[in-house]
């Protein structure tokens, strides 16, 4: 979607940072445990009963276990994503155990305290490919090129236009059915934060609302289907595996809060926030 004329609409609430934090904080502390420990071996309905006890140990709620948009069959019925190899997107856990060489993206928000975060990370298991790794840090760099643009008096096509030119140069092309998102006291809120845009197009930022970045990177198509197993998993087209990245960011008059920043991220900016 190319995004149009600038338009300002600031969220009906704003969270302060103190308010912000804590679900970031544990959506963080969730993901850098399961890459600590989910290996080879592991079976998929394992990695979501894990999260579950997490998420029940802390008293939080799971965002997505009841949720059924109009691109899911059913209601999730899980409380994480786990996208395996082809499975790009919005993978619903099943009977499957990890092997060696899988590429596994985990996908995970909840409620804390009355506020919502959502972040993303893609591990490779066991023996790495290199490709899958060259991956991993492709969609990492185009994320960051997109939340180098988060700041009040931006816009949402600013953010998709880095997006979709660092991807560009890298050599992928982008779907731009699935992006960002505003969070808050739900899930999925306006503004849609889009993996490509034009400059100063769309909805303008503003200081205190959160949004989240959210590349996903195929090296050889853009195009998704459905699985039709489960109805949710988004599958790459031709087979090939994909990559996944999100943040929550809180936007501020200068560089953005990284909510879900993790202490193991690689990034040399898991430090922010």
């Amino acid at each position: 979607m190319i995004l149009g004329r600038r338009r300002r609409s600031a969220p009906a609430e704003l969270p302060t940072l103190a308010q912000a934090r804590p679900a970031g904080e544990f959506v963080a502390g969730v993901l850098s445990h399961l890459r600590t420990v989910v290996d080879v071996g592991w079976n998929l309905l394992d990695v979501d009963a894990e999260a579950h006890r997490l998420i029940r140990e802390a008293g939080a709620t799971s965002c997505y276990i009841d949720y059924h948009p109009v691109f899911g069959a059913s209601p999730f019925g899980h409380v994480i994503c786990t996208s395996v190899n082809e499975g790009v997107l919005h993978g619903r856990p099943y009977d499957r155990v990890l092997e060696d060489g899988d590429l596994l993206s985990l996908d995970f928000a909840v409620e804390v305290e009355g506020w919502v975060a959502d972040s993303c990370l893609t591990i490779a298991l066991g023996t790495p490919r290199e490709e899958d790794l060259q991956l991993i840090r492709d969609t990492e760099q185009v994320m960051w090129a997109g939340i180098d643009q988060v700041t009040a008096g931006a816009t949402v096509g600013d953010i998709g236009f880095a997006v979709m030119n660092e991807a560009t140069t890298l050599g992928y092309s982008i779907n731009d059915r699935f992006g960002g998102h505003g969070v808050g006291r739900t899930m999925h809120e306006a503004p849609f934060v889009p993996n490509r845009g034009t400059p100063g197009g769309g909805v303008e930022l503003v200081a205190g609302q959160l949004i989240t970045v959210e590349p996903f990177l195929v090296p050889t198509t853009s195009d998704l289907e459905v699985d039709p197993r489960d109805g949710w998993t988004q599958l790459s087209a031709d087979g090939s595996r994909g990559a996944h990245a999100e943040h929550t960011l809180q936007v501020t008059d200068g560089a953005p809060v990284i909510l879900t920043a993790r202490a193991d991220d690689p990034s040399p900016r898991s430090s922010l926030g």
